[in-house]
């Protein structure tokens, strides 16, 4: 059962709370919260990683500052599990994991109609355009174009639209958004690839469900799991068939 932790701020402005999955000694897992960064961006908006490093401080009563170490990213809108490295040592280790590929990233994703079938493969080449923080798929052999590459599950249909799971196989930024709306399925609420068929201030059905990796000290395989919220579209589907696809 995750244990929930409100983290003090040393301004005396209040912190998120978070949801902690797994803790140990070089790792802290959590359920990032939506719509906060997770590092420091130009919007100058506090971020998830000083909020941990506060956290940590506090409630272990570490002086000076505190390490806390970045293993893959979810963008801002997004929530779900993340794990974090608390030594340079599984720091060092986990990014290891995510480049040799043993390092397994699964969301739960809503989105508007039907995927060309129940299960498959996109495979795609995504350019991504700093300026305008914007992804969008190329020819093959484009300059800068990045492979990437997703198994997609549809596991249930109700009101236009589908309830998919992603496994992840490339990180590259905006993926699962941008290849599902090239698919002709964008995701219920994405303003940026979906503006479309999304209105204004809905919040993007997109969810860490599933962070999965070797323990970079004692080698063990570790899972955390997350689920949505339930509200809406997430409720239009059981918590057992979300659940169990991530089994």
């Amino acid at each position: 059962m995750a244990q929930s932790v409100n983290g003090g701020r040393e301004d005396g402005q209040p912190a998120a709370s978070f949801d902690i999955l797994f803790e140990d000694n070089h790792l802290l897992g959590i359920v990032k919260p939506v719509n906060i960064p997770v590092q420091e961006d130009a919007t100058g908006d506090t971020d998830l990683l000083t909020l941990l490093k506060e956290d940590v401080k506090r409630r272990y009563n570490k002086p000076g500052n505190v390490f806390m170490g970045l293993v893959h990213r979810l963008d801002r809108p997004v929530g779900g599990a993340m794990i974090f490295a608390k030594t340079s040592k599984a720091a060092s280790r986990l990014s290891e994991s995510v480049r040799s590929r043993s390092f397994r990233k699964g969301y739960l994703t809503v989105v508007h109609g039907k995927l060309p079938a129940a299960s498959g493969r996109l495979r795609d080449i995504l350019l991504k355009n700093a300026k305008t923080n914007t992804v969008t798929v190329v020819r093959e052999g484009t300059p800068g174009g990045k492979e990437a590459v997703l198994d997609y599950t549809v596991l249930g249909f109700a009101e236009g639209l589908s309830l998919v799971k992603v496994d992840l196989l490339t990180g590259r930024s905006h993926q699962i958004r941008v290849q599902l709306a090239h698919a002709g399925c964008p995701l219920y609420g994405d303003q940026k690839y979906g503006a479309a068929v999304n209105k204004p201030g809905q919040q993007i059905a997109l969810w860490s469900s599933l962070v999965g990796f070797p323990h970079p000290v004692t080698r063990q395989e570790v899972e955390l799991i997350s689920l949505p919220p339930r509200q809406y579209p997430w409720d239009l589907w059981p918590v057992k068939l979300q659940e169990g696809a991530l089994r």
